[in-house]
């Protein structure tokens, strides 16, 4: 492996590009830098498996970029307004209608959740993005945006409102070409204004919205009083951070449209050139076959996931599991939970971490070369990231690293000479075997991830025991109350003990 031509020109990546649906050589805009924006959850609840399925598989692929040796820009946003109930122009703003629920104010309730959302990353050992940018962060730039479509023409302002006109902007570019949708074929599936309605299509979508009186989020535009809608968030601030035509977007499938489609539309009116040269979306989840639901039973926070703690649950599996078994499809693969899946998952991941245990005990020493063995284990180092590099195949990259893990076994059971490859080819073992699982998989031990949770327990412990010596109840209510909400138990022993257990 050469140590002077970057990864990335040894091994060109190809991307299937949503948009032309069709396998590309992936070619940045500005090589080695790479933009990649994706689009965040929006914070009103705790956050789902199905969301973490789909951050995971974008973090395998922000890993790989980077370590094939781009300098990416990784931008993922936080929805904290404009996402109404339903993803339609009408009803409640979500975090809105939480707020009023529970009785807090909306920047609790963002707060609260935005925390949670974070805290299962890191459980998941997902990298932070380099920026994470909030809707309410970029009101100005937003009701900037509205302003220049509506110069350009392709929106209009009623009653406080202004909307995006899709049929005057379809008969200048196409509409749909994301999604493949017609314009006629969708103007045939929806419904007849009923008169009621400030829209002169039904196929429009607002950019802003006029906030009624009972509307707790607002703020000053040149329309009035009012909120950005929700596609145009997303528009102005991937492209204030990656440029107005920028690299990859990503998302889940369900957001392909209107979400992604709209997202197109405002950019090209706004600015007249297409936002993204490579969309990038991830398949749904499922469970035992069926859409993961509420009314359903069978959806699951992922602390009860980890606790085993719901009835379709034979058992608890550790985050590295449950981040190994997302590995094991294909991003643009429907993902289905099952016991046995996850049960299977668990027995690959340990293979996996017992081989990188077994490799880390070799010492190599240079013998009479065995040049089958060399060779197989070269081919079996290129064609991991060979499968990475086409399309970012985990699955396909993991079955090769299996093959390594059975070579690994064999020298460490004195089955097979590790003297009998080149010290060129260990190395190269070394190198892509735990570059792969901890850079790109991002896998770690599970006894490394209790060690580390130790430490920072014990310092929380020391901060609450200082709070109550104190006598800083409001403190230590607080240090105990969000460890609970974090799925964190403390239990104050006998003699002053403290310890902690997971739900």
């Amino acid at each position: 492996m050469s140590t002077n031509t970057p990864l990335y020109q040894q091994y060109p990546l190809h991307i299937t590009n949503t948009l032309t649906a069709t396998k590309q050589l992936f070619t940045p805009i500005k090589p080695p830098f790479v933009g990649l924006y994706v689009c965040g959850p929006t914070v009103y609840s705790d956050v789902h498996l199905g969301n973490v399925s789909t951050f995971t598989k974008f973090d395998f692929i922000y890993r790989y970029l980077v370590f094939l040796g781009y300098k990416v820009r990784y931008v993922r946003n936080i929805t904290d307004v404009g996402h109404l109930v339903g993803d339609i122009d009408e009803g409640e703003d979500k975090i809105a209608k939480k707020a009023r629920l529970e009785q807090l104010e909306p920047m609790e309730v963002v707060q609260r959740y935005t925390n949670g959302f974070h805290n299962v990353m890191k459980q998941f050992n997902n990298i932070e993005p380099s920026i994470e940018p909030t809707a309410t962060g970029h009101i100005l730039e937003q009701i900037e945006w509205v302003q220049k479509i509506i110069d350009n023409g392709f929106a209009y302002e009623v009653n406080g409102s202004v909307y995006f006109d899709v049929p005057k902007y379809d008969a200048a570019h196409p509409y749909g070409e994301l999604s493949g949708r017609k314009i006629d074929e969708l103007r045939n599936a929806t419904r007849e204004l009923d008169g009621q309605s400030d829209k002169r299509s039904p196929l429009d979508f607002a950019i802003w919205k006029k906030a009624e009186p009972q509307h707790i989020m607002r703020w000053n535009s040149p329309w009035g009083e009012g909120f950005p809608g929700w596609h145009l968030e997303c528009s102005v601030m991937s492209t204030k951070y990656l440029g107005e035509t920028f690299d990859i977007h990503g998302g889940g499938m369900d957001l392909k449209f209107p979400h992604h489609e709209s997202e197109i539309a405002q950019a090209v009116a706004c600015c007249g050139s297409a936002p993204v040269n490579y969309w990038m979306h991830t398949n749904m989840l499922t469970v035992n076959g069926t859409k993961m639901s509420k009314s359903l039973n069978n959806s699951f926070l992922p602390h009860e996931l980890f606790a085993g703690d719901h009835e379709l649950l034979e058992k608890g599996y550790s985050p590295m599991t449950v981040r190994f078994f997302f590995a094991l499809s294909h991003y643009s693969s429907q993902v289905d939970f099952s016991n046995e899946a996850l049960q299977g998952a668990e027995k690959g991941y340990k293979r996996l971490m017992n081989a990188q245990e077994a490799l880390a005990s070799l010492s190599h020493k240079q013998g009479a070369l065995n040049e089958i063995l060399e060779a197989e284990i070269q081919q079996h180092c290129k064609d991991v990231l060979s499968h990475l590099s086409d399309d970012f195949n985990t699955p396909r990259a993991i079955a090769s690293l299996f093959s390594l893990c059975t070579k690994i076994n064999d020298f460490k059971a004195g089955n097979a000479d590790v003297g009998g490859i080149s010290n060129s080819t260990f190395e190269q073992l070394q190198f892509t075997f735990n570059g792969v699982i901890n850079d790109v998989l991002g896998l770690q031990s599970e006894a490394q991830q209790s060690n580390h949770l130790d430490d920072v327990m014990a310092l929380v412990i020391e901060l609450r025991k200082q709070a109550r010596a104190d006598k800083n109840w409001a403190m230590s209510d607080q240090i105990r109350d969000q460890l609970t909400a974090a799925g964190i138990q403390l239990k104050d022993e006998k003699g002053g003990l403290t310890t902690y257990s997971l739900d």
